[in-house]
């Protein structure tokens, strides 16, 4: 797999257990039509197409065609290609037509700076047909270094650990707000609730490469925000090879939060 397509791969290992909880708190309709925007390699796909098994199917739609090539094959082994189709697209202009879908999904995409979500949550609505569902998905927290509260903390502060989100950014953008955003663009029954992934030791090959992963991408660009003393404790606790290194300690609990927002088209 080329970089990108397996961090998608490994992550997913963490994020199945909370994927499969949001996905069953929607209680989409069996035989609907679907959309899943920023599908990736299709592994969230799969499970919204069997969530409204018999009957339905799923559209994903990504802006990377070489992720598309990993999805298709994915729906080829699973015995799913009938339920999974998948096009290239970007979720600012989607190639459809308007209300052509029952519902729509998206993880990990909107809200996410620089772009503006209020236009995105429009164009996901546009597709979708009176009365048919939005659902937003976004990583909202993580505990990753039990025993050092306040390290974390303060890598959680810097510029690198708020991203997404960015420093002097409107509180109203923020993805937490979204309630916010669904009731300006008109959604109406709006919900909001919050998933939890956890992971413990003994780690899987898998789970300890996805959270080495997941380190670097949180705090790697975190040193020019820390004093020496704290950067030279993180290096030590998260650097693979560290004698301290804590993945490796036999006590290691961590965990996650995913947060989901859904509302509904308005039927007239």
């Amino acid at each position: 797999m080329d970089p990108y397509a397996k961090s998608l791969y490994l992550s997913y290992t963490l994020r199945e257990p909370v994927m499969r909880a949001a996905i069953h708190a929607l209680r989409l309709p069996a035989g609907s039509q679907g959309l899943d925007v920023g599908c990736g390699i299709g592994d969230i796909t799969s499970l919204l197409a069997q969530s409204v098994a018999p009957g339905g199917h799923v559209t994903g739609v990504d802006i990377f065609s070489e992720v598309l090539i990993y999805a298709r094959q994915a729906a080829e082994k699973s015995g799913l290609s009938k339920q999974l189709s998948y096009r290239e697209g970007d979720m600012s202009d989607l190639p459809f037509d308007d209300k052509a879908f029952d519902w729509v999904w998206s993880a990990d995409c909107v809200g996410y700076a620089p772009v503006e979500p209020l236009p995105l949550i429009k164009e996901l609505m546009r597709v979708v047909k009176p009365g048919g569902c939005i659902a937003i998905l976004a990583w909202s927290s993580q505990q990753l270094l039990p025993g050092y509260p306040v390290l974390e903390a303060r890598l959680n502060a810097t510029a690198a650990g708020i991203a997404p989100f960015i420093k002097g950014k409107s509180p109203e953008k923020h993805f937490l707000r979204a309630l916010g955003w669904f009731r300006q663009i008109g959604l109406e029954a709006s919900k909001a609730q919050t998933f939890i992934g956890d992971v413990h030791a003994p780690l899987n090959e898998d789970a300890r490469q996805t959270l080495i992963s997941l380190m670097r991408m949180r705090w790697s660009g975190a040193q020019s925000e820390l004093t020496e003393k704290e950067w030279a404790e993180f290096q030590r606790l998260c650097q693979p090879g560290s004698p301290d290194f804590i993945l490796d300690r036999p006590d290691y609990y961590a965990f996650f939060t995913y947060s989901l927002f859904s509302g509904k088209v308005p039927e007239n």
